[in-house]
């Protein structure tokens, strides 16, 4: 059974995008079938890797029409075993259209049901809110990864999240966990930074990836060109910080080398 990761942070500008791209990639670079579902409307996700966004079908599709299933969304990436549902800006209105739907919270997850097996990770990144769409994405996750900023308001809102996840979990997903907590955009040698980290730690504890992801402009130039950074400066440090949080992730799941074909 495939494992279902959403990414969320309701803060803008944390890396999760980033990290929603560039996981997917490096665990498909690990030999792992990853599908990456781009559930936010500013489609980021989906030109970082290279994909289309005016696309004929989409995840608006996927989670607002009742014809339309997870296989008829999926495309293949240039990226060996990376595959994507693709978002753009009609997603915007999923929010509005939701709203009069029953059993609205489950869209997401009666939709990937059909597909999760065939896949090694389903990787969903949500877009930097607490409505409907990441509530969609929290009900179908089996777990959420959280990227935290290595800045001074680095835990403002984080427990917001915690609550929302707290609440899914009573109301709509009573198995979703926290699949660990991850620094980025961590800017070398400054006190502020590692006072930053080791609150995080002492929050989080055990939760808390050892990889920490480092501010890099290679990173930030890389969605401009379409590709994750693995494509684009395949010996940067930012490669190397995302190759250890797959290997970290591929650990903690205790999967085995063989992937789903």
């Amino acid at each position: 059974m495939g494992k279902i990761i959403s990414i969320a942070n309701q803060k803008g500008g944390v890396g999760k995008t980033t990290t929603s791209v560039n996981l997917s990639t490096l665990l498909a670079k690990r030999g792992k079938k990853v599908l990456l579902i781009d559930a936010d409307p500013q489609g980021n996700a989906t030109s970082g890797v290279g994909m289309d966004k005016n696309t004929e079908l989409s995840v608006y599709d996927l989670i607002v029409s009742d014809e339309v299933e997870s296989k008829d969304t999926i495309q293949k990436t240039e990226i060996k075993n990376l595959y994507i549902c693709p978002s753009n800006i009609n997603l915007a209105g999923a929010e509005v259209e939701l709203v009069s739907m029953m059993s609205r919270e489950y869209r997401m997850k009666e939709k990937l049901d059909s597909i999760k097996d065939k896949f090694d990770y389903i990787i969903i990144d949500c877009p930097p809110s607490l409505g409907i769409l990441t509530t969609n994405a929290l009900c179908a996750a089996n777990s959420v990864l959280i990227p935290v900023q290595c800045e001074y308001f680095a835990l403002e809102g984080i427990m917001q999240l915690i609550n929302t996840i707290m609440l899914a979990q009573k109301k709509v997903n009573p198995d979703l966990d926290i699949e660990g907590v991850l620094l980025t955009m961590l800017t070398s040698n400054t006190n502020l930074g590692l006072e930053v980290v080791e609150s995080i730690k002492g929050f989080f504890k055990e939760r808390v990836y050892d990889t920490i992801i480092p501010r890099l402009i290679r990173l930030a130039e890389a969605p401009s060109h379409g590709k994750p950074i693995l494509e684009y400066e395949p010996r940067s440090r930012g490669t190397l910080a995302y190759l250890n949080l797959a290997k970290e992730v591929i650990a903690r799941n205790g999967t085995k080398e063989e992937s789903v074909r």
